[in-house]
């Protein structure tokens, strides 16, 4: 592994201060030690540097007209396979490492797909959590106002990620097409009604659910009856507790970064979905409609429940 590690080291020496970032490649280097030999390190040294990191301010203000400034990213990866893609978070403990090595995922992900595409990631240290529309809102347009000069349809495609919904992309969207004058395929996860795909929001959910269902297969087994726990409740959570139900299976838990709602007899996912998209509550709302089931106010009790199969669809 001398040819592997020597370039991490060198990559550590320059970026001794992100943790993220240094974790996930030394992840990737270590799973690729089996075929060390069959690497280009020509290749590998330019996949270890993202083409281009954008940072920028975001000034916006609350609804009692006080002034607010995150900092905004957008980490362009690698675009050797074609533009740029992959989401945008806003969350408060999103930072350039964490960025880096999303990005560096993403563009791994994406070239296992066999579509001409890289890989990018971005977003901001903005919490949505607790804020009105209208403040949603200005922070999106004032986001977009700088990253509109670095994305297009052919350079960079931005979609959703935690924090970003089609609400928030169709802020995104709706300035981009104002600052443009165009209508383009610039940003993905949109609203049907503003030109969004069909089970967009659902799409890595129930991915997810048919990875473990040709995993249990392969071993001789089936989903059908199983009992599943799901950490998070946005897109993908919500995703995959839909297919888990399709499938035959009984979601018993998910959580938000609250808490834990946990029912042996299984949770209703319409009336999640409901709760934490249409009204946008938090999830121990869930009582409210069915008191037999029990809340647990740490996140991280999900994974002390009793289940056959355990699903980690919220953020690390």
């Amino acid at each position: 592994m001398n040819k592997l590690n020597d370039i991490f080291d060198t990559v550590q020496q320059r970026n001794t201060h992100e943790k993220e970032y240094l974790q996930t490649l030394k992840s990737i280097i270590d799973s690729l030690k089996v075929m060390e030999d069959d690497i280009n390190d020509s290749v590998f040294k330019r996949l270890c540097v993202p083409e281009r990191i954008i940072i920028f301010s975001v000034p916006w203000l609350d609804d009692k007209g006080n002034t607010h400034v995150n900092q905004g990213y957008r980490v362009q990866h690698n675009s050797a396979l074609g533009p740029y893609k992959g989401g945008l978070r806003f969350h408060p403990k999103v930072s350039l490492s964490a960025l880096k090595a999303l990005a560096l995922e993403q563009t791994l992900k994406n070239s296992l797909t066999g579509l001409s595409l890289g890989g990018a990631k971005g977003g901001s240290d903005f919490d949505p959590k607790n804020k009105s529309q209208n403040e949603i809102m200005r922070f999106c347009q004032s986001f977009m106002n700088e990253l509109y000069r670095h994305i297009g349809p052919t350079t960079d495609i931005p979609a959703g990620d935690m924090g970003v919904g089609n609400r928030e992309i169709g802020y995104l969207f709706g300035q981009y097409k104002r600052l443009t004058n165009t209508f383009t395929g610039t940003l993905t996860g949109k609203d049907l009604s503003i030109g969004g795909s069909i089970l967009r929001p659902e799409a890595t959910g129930f991915g997810l659910l048919y990875f473990v269902e040709e995993m249990l297969k392969h071993h001789n087994l089936s989903i059908t009856d199983k009992s599943v726990i799901i950490s998070g409740s946005g897109n993908v959570a919500l995703g995959a507790a839909t297919k888990t139900n399709q499938l035959g299976a009984k979601v018993v838990a998910m959580s938000d970064s609250d808490g834990v709602i946990y029912d042996p007899q299984g949770l209703d996912i319409v009336t999640l979905s409901q709760i934490k998209f249409k009204n946008r509550l938090r999830i121990k709302e869930y009582l409210m409609h069915f008191p037999q089931a029990t809340y647990l106010d740490n996140p991280k009790d999900i994974w002390n429940l009793k289940c056959d199969i355990a699903l980690a669809c919220a953020t690390e």
